[in-house]
C-alpha cells in the first residue's frame, strides 16, 4: 500500500472539509465549517493528511499548547480514516508518525478526546499506549 503522511499547508486546509463531514458527530453547516477551519489554520494548529497515492484518505488535527501538568504537548483532534482503509494498520502508522513528528517539535505528551460511545476507538488508543486520565466536559454557551 503506497501511503504517505504529510502536513497539509494552511493555504490548502479546506481539502479536509469532505472528511470532516464524514465524522459521525459533525452536524456543522458547511459554510460555518469552512469558516472555522480557515480560522483554525491561523492558530497553533496543523493538520496531518494521510494519502494513498495522491488521494487524501485520512486526517488528524494537531493542536499545540503548553500545559502546567505536561509541558509542551499536542492534542489530536478529528482523527478520521476513510472506512475503506480502516483495519489495515494505518492508524498505528499514523500514531507512530505523529509521535515522531511532535517529539521533534519538543512535545512531551500527546492527548486526545474520543466519544464515550466509540468503543472501537477506545480499544485502539489503549493499544497505542494511551491511558484514560479523566473526563472531557463541555458546556455550550
Amino acid at each position: 500500500m503506497e501511503l504517505r503522511f504529510g502536513i497539509i499547508p494552511a493555504s490548502e486546509i479546506l481539502v479536509i472539509i469532505p472528511l470532516l463531514q464524514k465524522l459521525e458527530e459533525n452536524s456543522v453547516p458547511e459554510p460555518v465549517l469552512k469558516e472555522r477551519v480557515l480560522s483554525m489554520a491561523t492558530e497553533n494548529y496543523e493538520c496531518l493528511g494521510i494519502y494513498y497515492s495522491e488521494t487524501l484518505i485520512g486526517i488528524c488535527g494537531l493542536w499545540y499548547q503548553t500545559r502546567h501538568y505536561a509541558g509542551k504537548n499536542v492534542e489530536l483532534d478529528h482523527v478520521y480514516i476513510d472506512e475503506n482503509f480502516q483495519s489495515k494498520g494505518i492508524g498505528k502508522k499514523l500514531i507512530d508518525f505523529i509521535a515522531n513528528h511532535v517529539t521533534k517539535k519538543g512535545c512531551n505528551w500527546m492527548e486526545l478526546n474520543t466519544y464515550v460511545h466509540n468503543f472501537p476507538s477506545h480499544k485502539f488508543y489503549y493499544n497505542q499506549g494511551f491511558v484514560a486520565k479523566g473526563y472531557h466536559f463541555v458546556k455550550e454557551l
